[in-house]
């Protein structure tokens, strides 16, 4: 067996040893990392070792067995004096016969320094994937979501069955009605709430931008891409919610079709596709079945989506669900001031007569108005915003039986969120509040 001079430099580049032997067990070639291995066992320089007989050299050596079982040896850990390494044998076929035997020598210091290096680029991945966990959080569960009338509680029924699964689900509401709070609902209460959750506004980007966020790029895909590329959040696991999914390019639409049904995903610049485990919710407040016959919107993709949707109702048309809304607001306020703040009956009438064209959003912010302009904390009518002091198309205020049933239900909602949901728990605010537990279901039954 001769190898030629090109084979001997590239074996002779390696750090790792290579020893080889004829079937004869001789000494065939020893690259210059192995033979510098053995001059540090002998103390000094050993001379030429082809055609060496293998056994006289090493008698401990089990390349031989290689030869004999006709089966490669892997992974063995050996140790001579100091030095400590591990070996891969591997028999040298000529057809069906064996006509030599190949060592490959990983030393200690090698391997640690490769384990060392990988731990670094773990630890590297661990911390970027709890900065995306911190940056992404999702906080809020079921719990969260305030859904006093029926229509509101059927939709929150829905989102919780389906948070169950792992199917695409499309949030479809007005602006500011809460579709993140849903979506990071879902979130954890899946069988996903370990893992990520990530929000992207598909109407903040590009469709070259967009695309590159959620499929990542390779190296040299396009003038200024990262060295190594970049992973896409389709990758990240966990939940990937789609905010404004009407917006997204027509073209770039194709490929979230793809996939959504095929689970994998092409690179931007790559050739090799990548297999993905992500769950899609998708959210929008636009018209899309609109969007498809214009054509701003693909049929396929629209279907697709559309399979599991769920229509949050506007505020307007769930005023039930002001009250306590304005409670759990005014909490979270006073937490944020440090100081007690409370609603008038006036202000109360004022705020359930408006037509809230900005939905729960544009409550919280007149909420906050309030807070801050109000430095003993009662919030009364004139504390309000000029517009819903005056506004001249104020619906009529409720009856005093359904401010009444609105109040109580509140308290009922305020006591069962610190109580629990859990039989105990109604049982327990039932008790505090002096009512029978038949009394408590109907209150929270009771149209509005």
């Amino acid at each position: 067996m001769q190898l030629d001079p090109i084979t001997r430099a590239v074996l002779d580049a390696m750090q790792e040893g290579v020893l080889i032997i004829d079937a004869q067990e001789r000494i065939v070639y020893g690259n210059r990392a192995y033979v510098a291995f053995l001059e540090k066992e002998a103390g000094g320089p050993i001379g030429p070792i082809e055609g060496y007989p293998l056994r006289l050299l090493r008698p401990g050596a089990r390349l031989p067995e290689v030869l004999a079982q006709k089966r490669p040896i892997l992974h063995t850990p050996r140790q001579e004096s100091e030095d400590i390494y591990f070996v891969n044998m591997y028999p040298i076929f000529d057809g069906a016969e064996v006509v030599g035997g190949l060592s490959v020598v990983t030393f200690w210091k090698d391997a640690f320094d490769f384990r060392a290096e990988l731990e670094r680029y773990e630890k590297r991945s661990r911390q970027v994937l709890r900065r995306v966990n911190k940056a992404n959080a999702a906080h809020y569960t079921f719990d969260s979501i305030v859904a006093v009338p029926p229509r509101s509680a059927a939709c929150r029924e829905l989102a919780s069955r389906l948070a169950q699964t792992d199917v695409t689900v499309l949030l479809q509401s007005e602006s500011g009605t809460g579709k993140e709070l849903y979506a990071q609902a879902i979130h954890n209460a899946s069988p996903r709430s370990a893992g990520v959750f990530v929000a992207i506004n598909c109407a903040n980007f590009n469709a070259n931008m967009l695309e590159s966020e959620l499929f990542g790029y390779t190296e040299g895909a396009f003038t200024g891409a990262k060295r190594g590329g970049k992973i896409g959040l389709f990758e990240a696991g966990g939940t990937l919610f789609l905010d404004e999914i009407s917006e997204m390019d027509v073209g770039l639409q194709a490929k979230l079709l793809r996939a959504l049904q095929e689970r994998r995903i092409r690179p931007v610049g790559g050739v090799e596709e990548v297999e993905t485990d992500v769950r899609i919710i998708a959210a929008c407040n636009a018209d899309l079945p609109r969007y498809v016959e214009e054509g701003k919107f693909r049929t396929d993709l629209f279907y697709r989506l559309n399979t599991f949707p769920i229509h949050i109702p506007p505020l307007r048309e769930r005023r039930e669900d002001i009250p306590p809304l304005c409670r759990s607001l005014l909490d979270e306020l006073s937490r944020k001031l440090k100081r007690r703040l409370e609603l008038t009956p006036e202000a109360m009438d004022r705020l359930l007569a408006h037509n809230w064209p900005g939905n729960v959003r544009e409550l919280r912010n007149v909420l906050e108005f309030c807070a801050y302009l109000t430095p003993a904390g009662v919030i009364t009518e004139l504390s309000l915003p000029e517009n819903l002091r005056t506004g001249p198309t104020a619906q009529p205020s409720l009856t005093l039986a359904q401010r009444t049933r609105a109040f109580e239900r509140a308290e009922i909602l305020r006591l069962l969120e610190r109580n629990g949901a859990s039989l105990e728990g109604k049982k327990k605010t039932a008790a505090q509040l002096g009512i029978s537990l038949a009394s408590l279901y109907n209150k929270l039954n009771m149209q509005f």
